[in-house]
């Protein structure tokens, strides 16, 4: 163990993770490589050690928040990691036959917090996996596992190409799709009534879905929120689709 070395903060093209519970979540993943850790003396003692092979220095609670953004809360941890591996559309779908759990589909949905607050209520309410674009999504980054408390390393991802031909893929392994949206009278609750296997699709805050995701569900529901508020936070939204599906 190297000590009493500051940090490098030299450039570099793989994610970082920080905060104990998301460090604590990619150790126990066998899909995950780490790199390098920082930490402080506390901080390291409290998790009792690392594979010889990878390289630890102690570093100042102030030199760590050189590593991550806005000198983010890293709790005294910060790990540099690979990429998760990428998994593909059709294993998932064939993962788990599994009727009452759901997929949430995110179409355009940019925000790290927001997606790793998804990922978090998809742990919580058993969800199959979170499917999201190649672009127009966040990349995997310490933000999002700060956020999804640990979700990002437990919940498949999958980005795709064509938002639409996904959908229809899911339509062809069973899934019903509902997609969320305030524009329309039918309640989430009536939509996923009697259905067995539930995909959930939500749009962006503000321009939500596109009109060509919405030609690609099934049906279009709504959260039954009160007249005085427009619209939830998509992540918020999210929960409380997950909970309706869990719960019906």
């Amino acid at each position: 163990m190297r000590r009493g070395q500051r940090p490098s903060v030299a450039p570099s093209n793989r994610p970082r993770i920080w905060g104990r519970h998301p460090v604590t979540a990619a150790l126990a993943n066998p899909e995950r490589t780490i790199r390098r850790v920082w930490g402080t003396r506390e901080a390291l003692a409290a998790f009792g050690g690392f594979p010889a092979h990878i390289p630890v220095t102690f570093a100042e609670v102030t030199d760590l928040g050189r590593l991550v953004p806005n000198d983010a809360p890293h709790q005294g941890i910060v790990i540099e990691v690979d990429p998760l591996p990428d998994m593909w559309l059709g294993d998932l779908l064939e993962k788990d036959a599994d009727a009452s759990r759901p997929l949430v589909i995110l179409d355009q949905v940019t925000d790290p917090h927001n997606v790793g607050a998804i990922l978090r209520s998809c742990a919580a309410f058993d969800a199959i996996g979170l499917i999201t674009q190649d672009r127009h999504a966040p990349p995997e980054s310490g933000t999002i596992a700060r956020a999804a408390s640990g979700a990002l390393e437990i919940v498949p991802w999958v980005r795709v190409v064509n938002l639409a031909r996904a959908l229809d893929e899911i339509a062809e392994a069973g899934f019903w799709r509902v997609g969320l949206t305030g524009a329309v009278e039918l309640k989430l609750a009536d939509a996923i009534s009697g259905t067995a296997r539930i995909a959930l699709v939500l749009g962006a805050e503000g321009e939500g879905m596109r009109q060509n995701t919405e030609a690609h569900c099934d049906q279009l529901a709504k959260l039954p929120i009160s007249p005085k508020v427009e619209s939830l936070n998509v992540s918020n939204a999210a929960a409380i689709a997950l909970y309706a599906v869990a719960t019906r």
